[in-house]
């Protein structure tokens, strides 16, 4: 992934979490289809695995930049959240599915980002990323166009590893 991919990526995730003063993230380690990255702010460290879709539906439209992040956050006790990024608004009140193994997991939306609706299942989706080969996430755009992104999960276990004892 390129430098400039991923401080996208880390933009988007800081405005998505309400954080505004962070440092350009490091990238720790490329695992196949998944980078393990982390960054400082607020005097605590920020690890994260993202990958980017290998491919994207319709083809036709302009979809912008586009990950799925996994964030370790232990200042705020956060422990592997999952986090679809758009390059676009969603449909206010849609929700995202990712869906793995014929499992779908439901994320609810706020703008340009999705996050697992019932935090319960946080762990179960990270276990299916894990122990699956792809991963598909659907969503609605602000404009009503349903797309479509497929994942590869090649590199998600030891890029998760990788970031198991940030601190």
């Amino acid at each position: 992934m390129s430098v400039k991919t991923v401080a996208t990526a880390m933009a988007l995730m800081l405005a998505s979490a309400g954080i505004a003063s962070a440092q350009s993230p490091t990238r720790i380690q490329q695992f196949k289809a998944w980078g393990a990255y982390s960054y400082n702010s607020a005097g605590s460290t920020v690890c994260y695995v993202l990958s980017v879709p290998t491919a994207k539906e319709p083809a036709s439209v302009d979809h912008g930049d586009i990950f799925f992040i996994v964030s370790q956050r232990p200042g705020q006790n956060i422990s592997y959240e999952p986090q679809a990024m758009m390059g676009y608004p969603l449909q206010a009140s849609s929700k995202v599915n990712v869906t793995i193994d014929g499992k779908t997991f439901v994320m609810f939306t706020k703008d340009k980002a999705a996050w697992v609706e019932n935090a319960a299942e946080e762990p179960a989706l990270v276990a299916a990323m894990k122990g699956g080969t792809s991963m598909t996430v659907s969503a609605t755009s602000g404009r009503g166009t349903n797309t479509s992104y497929s994942y590869s999960l090649s590199g998600i276990s030891a890029a998760l590893k990788q970031i198991e004892t940030c601190k």
